[in-house]
């Protein structure tokens, strides 16, 4: 590998996994993306840190766990993960010329406007360029849908974005991510010899469904073949799963609904694959592809009305496994099915870069990338600490075969993924599986007790 690569850091929001390679209404959903997995590694089992955007995003930025950064929530009295590092800025000290355009909802200290990096672009330069030209950007309040949150120990109503698709009546080039777009290859252009770092950060799939053309017609909603399980809680799922904002946001959504949420949300989707193809095009035409390290991970996923649910917030694949693609230079393609973690990302890069990690929680990927093989008795955790949510707290473990969650109810789930991958049957009462949810119980408090996690593990009496 040349030293010194390139970087780029491409995230969307809201995407799930099994989109790379996914087939809809004759055509690819993400053309460009299934060029860069047969160009790079993919890892097939890449899980977040928590299906919730700010703390998964802190978390891929700074190297641990929302527990021990202090980041659990998506907005919370202003706590930040004080003056933990993130990759942007570690960056900038090893001589990389450092860039970030789009959404950023990493809560560090200093914020990341004021990280000293050379190009900074976020929402709030999007919303002050959009109202400078009359665009509206406030959601309206016909998509939102009211649910039942607790905050600061009291029962509140709260709005979060529906079902509801409509068109964007203005031109393409005027949605937030093609603003996105342009400031990247903004960036690009004004790159010379020295290596770069670009961060960019798409706000699409995320809802609500505002969408451009010719994204909103690309997808028929008859046309859409839908999962088995939509509309289907799990069985013996724990009660208090239709509390949470997930449930309560699919209640009385019809099948046809499921169906142009689902169009919807390709469309969004197919349109961030096409701006990530310009990019890759830009880097091409500049003659820098060879020598970018290339990742691509979205946030964490959706549900899209499996289990009854919709949005993230939960432990089932949907929400919280991740599409993760590596390219490193000189570096051969391949695939890997080993449990890996957004907190991986931080140290490959480093180690790409030729710096120190700084001891985060993670593992470099460039020893699987290499040849080495996965580690398959890794075990990986999420966390969710509500947003502070109407439910439960709930702490999981996943290993190459089960996946285990723990909630502040004091239920448990054991899944197993080998014989039921679409997690459909919680096995945690079937008396084959108790020595495999006891194993899987202790990993999971074990890890979370020596990370100094506030969470309480036994009932009080």
């Amino acid at each position: 590998m040349v030293s010194k690569p390139n970087i780029l850091l491409f995230m969307t929001d809201h995407q799930r996994a099994d989109v790379i390679g996914m087939r809809q209404c004759g055509r690819e959903v993400t053309p460009n993306l299934n060029r860069l997995a047969r160009m790079g590694f993919q890892f097939d089992r890449a899980y977040d840190t928590c299906p919730l955007c700010v703390p998964a995003r802190t978390a891929l930025a700074t190297g641990l766990y929302p527990t021990k950064n202090a980041v659990v929530y998506n907005d919370w009295k202003g706590i930040t993960a004080g003056e933990y590092e993130p990759v942007h800025a570690a960056l900038k000290k090893a001589g990389y010329r450092v860039g970030h355009a789009g959404v950023d909802h990493i809560r560090v200290q200093p914020p990341m406007r004021q990280q000293g990096l050379d190009f900074f672009v976020n929402q709030e330069d999007y919303e002050e360029w959009a109202a400078g030209r009359g665009l509206k950007t406030a959601r309206n309040q016909d998509e939102l849908i009211e649910v039942l949150e607790e905050i600061d120990g009291k029962y509140v109503n709260k709005r979060y974005s529906g079902h509801k698709v409509s068109l964007w009546d203005k031109p393409a080039e005027q949605f937030k991510d093609f603003y996105f777009l342009e400031k990247s290859l903004e960036f690009l252009r004004g790159t010379g010899e020295e290596p770069f770092a670009l961060f960019t950060y798409l706000w699409a799939p995320h809802p609500p469904f505002r969408i451009p053309e010719p994204y909103a017609g690309m997808y028929k909603p008859e046309d859409i073949i839908l999962p088995d399980n939509i509309g289907i809680p799990a069985e013996q799922e724990p009660a208090l799963r239709r509390k949470g904002v997930p449930a309560q946001l699919a209640r009385d959504i019809t099948g046809d609904q499921w169906r142009r949420v689902w169009a919807a949300h390709l469309g969004l989707t197919t349109m961030a694959d096409e701006i990530f193809g310009r990019v890759i095009k830009e880097l091409e035409s500049m003659g820098k592809l060879d020598n970018t390290c290339i990742i691509f991970t979205s946030d964490h996923g959706d549900h899209l009305g499996q289990h009854s649910m919709y949005q993230k917030m939960e432990m089932y694949e949907e929400a919280v496994r991740v599409p993760l693609i590596v390219k490193m230079p000189g570096r051969k393609p391949g695939r890997s099915d080993g449990v890996v973690t957004h907190l991986d990302i931080k140290p490959t890069i480093c180690e790409a870069a030729g710096i120190e990690n700084g001891g985060g929680d993670g593992v470099s990927l460039l020893p699987v990338i290499e040849g080495a093989g996965p580690d398959r008795q890794r075990i990986v955790y999420s966390q969710y600490s509500g947003n502070p949510g109407y439910g439960t707290v709930r702490r999981a473990a996943i290993s190459e075969r089960y996946k285990y969650v723990f909630d502040s109810s004091y239920e448990m789930e054991l899944y197993d993924l080998e014989a039921d991958p679409h997690e459909m049957k919680n096995v945690a009462g079937d008396e084959a599986y108790q020595d495999i949810l006891m194993n899987m119980h202790q990993a999971c408090r074990r890890f979370h007790e020596e990370h100094g996690d506030y969470f309480k593990w036994e009932q009080e009496t």
